[in-house]
């Protein structure tokens, strides 16, 4: 049931980058065409190309800029502020505990299973007192 919520994500994710992929490419191509009427096919290639990568770099910027953890009322830093934190000071260190974990994970499917279990898990509901 957890599996098949997951690959279903998973599915969702991937066509939304296939169908992402599919409108760049078509605009790149419509950039293109338009720009053949004006100037030289290569000049055409290369304005085209400076296009697109500025629309990439404007994507990539709006998704990072709205990337950044909020603090919690009543606590300075919390762990995943701090985590953040220390992945921007040290990406090198972040990068070797995320090698780590993977090869922990790839050794032992145990803990990935646990990991997506408790992601999906619905939390108990809520008791009474009376």
């Amino acid at each position: 049931m957890i599996f098949r919520k997951f690959v279903g994500l998973v599915a969702a994710f991937a066509a939304i980058a296939a169908a992402a992929a599919i409108c760049m490419v078509a605009l790149a191509y419509a950039i293109y065409a338009g720009l053949c009427e004006v100037v030289a096919p290569a000049w055409a290639a290369a304005g085209e190309a400076g296009i697109v990568a500025l629309i990439a770099l404007i994507i990539a910027f709006l998704v990072t800029r709205k990337a950044r953890p909020k603090p919690v009322k009543g606590d300075s830093q919390n762990l995943t502020a701090k985590l953040i934190e220390l992945a921007r000071e040290r990406p090198l260190v972040a990068a070797g505990a995320v090698a780590a974990a993977a090869a922990v994970i790839i050794k032992n499917p145990r803990i990935l299973t646990a990991i997506i279990t408790a992601a999906f898990a619905k939390p108990p509901p809520p008791t009474s007192k009376r």
